[in-house]
């Protein structure tokens, strides 16, 4: 072998130590800088590496969330340790790296929530953080109704301010529509025969929803759990159904619509209502009684007595507005059967008409907004108002109009910040149109901010999403 040779095959022995040496070197850096790494994390405590929230949809309806994962796996979370800033009432789910936070009433719009979690703690123990995210909702958004006795009717998509409204639906004649965090349902009607169709909340991939026949459909409604639509079905001559309650799911608009039976027959009702948050609904049959059903379960209807009408459902507490032959407007607890009273206002206000729960979503806002008709002396009507009574019978009063205009409506916005009156003015000169489900020619829907009783806007146009039932 030669000498040239040799110092060749030495060179790449030592270069091949050197390599060998130069890895374990680096390996060894990096096992002590990724040490290093993990004794500074242990030594921060947990911090957020990413939030999950849609705020557009928090503000639509209950059940939104707000979900912080941290880069260590958590202690325990007391609900106590969690704050949410406006305050709303939420519900906390702690497990693993994942902090979730649910609001149980829909969340004030154009507003920057803040979610903390003071005295977080990794679960092998370590210094204590706080977890902090904040997040703004999106400005309200409304849809109304505006009939054209020389045209087709429209319904639009606005803001509360009425700048900028965009049509998204349009036909000949328009009843009545409910709309749900995705999507429209609508009621029309042509030749005396009801249709309805669901359609994405811009009015795109429009589908009609199988009907029991050619008939009426009146007292529309839609649940946001289990994407249904409700409603009642008349048969036109008189001979079939006769305000039989029917719903519909809206992911399956082609399916045969399900009638609800009380004692194994379809049920003809005068009321009902979706319970919300849940697949239950309350009704009114024909004979007065009062019925707790849920078409999802095995569970027998619950008889409730007697009733005149159904005004309302609070969203999260699963308590009823109902009025009763003779004790007049009650609360009725649905989960337990209690039954109490409404809280009397600290003035006299007039003569009560539909009650509505606030949900508690801002400071001193839970109460009602109920419906007044202030007379005169001599019995003839001097105003209509709408007034918030909290739930220590403070009262004020949010709107009023004179007897010469029509108090058609009070609705209240999915928060609770907002209430929409309507009104149809100069009602001796603004007759009813002739559709199957009347209003007058002209109507405004009034804009209230509950917590300031300040007016925002006046919006043309009827039917505003926000309610459960149409001004019928």
């Amino acid at each position: 072998m030669s000498t040239d040779t040799t110092r060749r095959r030495t060179r790449r022995r030592a270069g091949v130590r050197r390599f060998a040496l130069t890895l374990v070197g680096v390996l060894a850096a990096l096992a002590v800088l990724g040490g290093a790494g993990a004794a500074v994390s242990l030594a921060q405590g947990p911090r957020v590496t990413e939030v999950q929230v849609d705020p557009g949809a928090a503000i639509e309806v209950a059940g939104a969330r707000a979900i912080l994962t941290v880069n260590q796996a958590l202690a325990d979370v007391d609900p106590e340790q969690v704050s949410v800033t406006p305050a709303a009432p939420f519900t906390v789910d702690a497990a693993g790296r994942s902090v979730g936070v649910r609001f149980t009433v829909p969340l004030d719009d154009d507003t920057e929530y803040t979610v903390r979690v003071d005295g977080a703690r990794a679960v092998g123990g370590g210094p204590e953080t706080t977890l902090e995210t904040t997040f703004t909702t999106p400005p309200a958004e409304v849809f109304l109704l505006q009939r054209d006795p020389d045209g087709d009717d429209t319904i639009f998509r606005s803001t509360l301010d009425g700048e900028n409204a965009v049509p998204v639906y349009t036909a000949p004649t328009i009843e009545d529509f409910r709309a749900t965090s995705t999507r429209l349902v609508v009621a029309t009607a042509e030749g005396g025969v009801s249709g309805l169709q669901v359609m994405n909340r811009d009015g795109s991939d429009v589908a009609a929803v199988t009907l029991p026949g050619e008939g009426i459909v009146q007292a529309l409604q839609v649940s946001q759990r289990g994407d249904l639509a409700g409603f009642t079905y008349s048969d036109p001559g008189g001979q079939g159904d006769a305000s039989v309650l029917y719903t519909a799911r809206l992911r399956e608009p082609a399916a045969d619509p399900v009638p609800i039976e009380v004692g194994g027959e379809a049920v003809s009702v005068d009321r009902w209502r979706f319970v919300p948050d849940s697949s239950a609904l309350l009704l009114i049959d024909f004979d007065g009684e009062l019925i707790l059903t849920d078409p999802e379960t095995d569970a027998d209807p619950t008889l409730l007595g007697g009733a005149v009408t159904i005004d309302a459902i609070a969203r999260g507490t699963y308590t009823a507005i109902v009025e009763r032959v003779e004790q007049g407007i009650r609360q009725l607890d649905l989960r337990t059967g209690e039954e109490t009273a409404l809280v009397e206002p600290d003035r006299d206000l007039g003569m009560l008409g539909a009650v509505t729960p606030v949900t508690a979503g801002g400071e001193g806002r839970a109460g009602t907004i109920r419906q007044y008709q202030r007379m005169l002396d001599s019995g003839r009507p001097e105003a209509q108002l709408l007034a918030h009574v909290a739930e220590d019978g403070v009262a004020r009063v949010l709107f009023e109009v004179g007897a010469e205009d029509a108090l058609l409506q009070g609705c209240v916005s999915p928060s609770g910040r907002y209430v929409a009156a309507l009104v149809a003015p100069d009602i001796l000169t603004n007759p009813y149109d002739v559709g199957g489900q009347p209003i007058p020619g002209t109507v405004q829907t009034h804009i209230v901010e509950v917590d300031s009783g300040e007016e925002v806007s006046v919006l043309s146009g009827f039917d505003i999403s926000w309610c459960t039932t149409g001004p019928w």
